[in-house]
């Protein structure tokens, strides 16, 4: 488990980029045969992988979270990125195919991930916050996600977003999750941008082509910065920063909330003409 505090936007404006990469950008957290974890002292984020081989691993319960288990008084999302894989949770077995996802609520004491084979091996990102009341697992797959066609090919941004766990789906305490997919020849996201300051947010980008890289833009929207994200890496945003990015090729990326407000549409605008 490793600890994340973050700067406040004034401070983040002057890190190096070295600084910048080592507070808000998570790499190497899909390790095979490893479960990885992030703490992220805002919102009291979990950001983690789970990546079984040829043997199952269990979800285990680091000593920071200090709870007799590890959603004793959380809930978590994961959506699969990998190949075909099952979570057996409190001895239901829930099988994941690729980009289904699966909802853990508060009281689930006993999460088991394995992969249908180690040649493939599924690759679960896990994205927790603390929970105040006690919702029902869901299984939610790839097809029954709710999609929604955004952007344009004029403006680079063909693309479709698919919501899995939302308020307009089932209920949730805190978590708002999902993916988005730029179709081929589009490559921007989330742009104009915009800030949200009752909830803190949580990218993953994946299908990044090999030798390709995603291009994060984060910071406070007069004083912009970027990270160079590649595969499987995740970005840590604070409710001061924008969040968006160029690809130098189409790619993939999960978004995940966490904080006061559920409402997707609840965005503090950043319009183009102001970023600096």
């Amino acid at each position: 488990m490793h600890i994340h505090d973050t700067s406040t936007a004034r401070i983040a404006a002057t890190l190096s980029t070295e600084e910048l990469r080592a507070e808000f950008l998570l790499s190497n957290l899909f390790q095979v045969g490893a479960a990885n974890f992030h703490y992220w002292t805002t919102d009291r984020t979990i950001v983690g992988a789970i990546v079984p081989g040829a043997t199952a691993l269990e979800l285990p319960n680091p000593p920071e979270v200090r709870s007799t288990f590890f959603l004793e008084r959380r809930e978590a999302g994961v959506i699969n990125l990998g190949g075909p894989g099952t979570i057996t949770v409190d001895g239901v077995v829930q099988t994941l195919a690729s980009l289904d996802g699966l909802y853990l609520g508060r009281g689930t004491k006993s999460v088991s991930f394995a992969s249908r084979t180690a040649e493939q091996p599924a690759r679960f990102y896990f994205l927790s916050y603390p929970a105040h009341a006690v919702y029902p697992v869901r299984h939610v797959a790839l097809q029954d996600a709710t999609p929604a066609r955004l952007g344009a090919v004029a403006t680079a941004n063909d693309r479709t977003i698919y919501k899995y766990f939302h308020p307009g789906a089932f209920p949730t305490c805190q978590l708002v999750m999902g993916f988005t997919r730029l179709e081929p020849g589009s490559v921007w996201n989330t742009m104009p941008p915009h800030t949200h300051l009752r909830r803190s947010e949580v990218y993953c980008y994946f299908q990044v082509p090999a030798a390709q890289a995603v291009f994060h833009f984060m910071g406070a929207p007069a004083t912009t910065r970027h990270l160079v994200v590649r595969d499987l890496e995740a970005v840590l945003s604070p409710p001061w920063s924008i969040h968006s990015g160029v690809g130098t090729a189409a790619y993939s990326f999960v978004w995940g909330m966490g904080g006061e407000n559920q409402e997707f549409a609840d965005m503090d605008p950043a319009p183009v003409a102001s970023l600096s």
